[in-house]
């Protein structure tokens, strides 16, 4: 009867992770909103964060039409917030324009 519980638990917890780590393959603009907050994006070690210059997205309301927003977005990584740039292709990166294009 305990081994059948522990079994039941470990597979619980077994979908949950598989599910978190699911949701987080996923851009989505609250990922994005997410990030604009975090002051580890990129790797940074400081407390700034994006919204530190942009608070609720000030000032970034019309970056969505800018084609180069990815290599904006990693200027202000590297120079801003002493972090790596992110690959233009990972969910952070799609995460963070999508929330970009939610500011509009």
């Amino acid at each position: 009867m305990m081994k059948s519980a522990k079994a039941a638990m470990l597979a619980v917890a077994m979908i949950a992770m598989g599910a978190s780590a699911h949701a987080a393959q996923t851009p989505s603009v609250a990922l994005g909103e997410k990030l604009f907050n975090d002051p580890k994006l990129g790797g940074a070690t400081g407390s700034k964060t994006c919204a530190s210059c942009h608070p609720d997205g000030a000032g970034v309301e019309f970056s969505y039409k800018k084609p180069n927003l990815p290599q904006i977005i990693n200027m202000c990584i590297a120079r801003g917030l002493n972090g790596t740039p992110l690959p233009l292709d990972s969910v952070e990166m799609k995460s963070l324009i999508l929330y970009h294009q939610s500011l509009k």
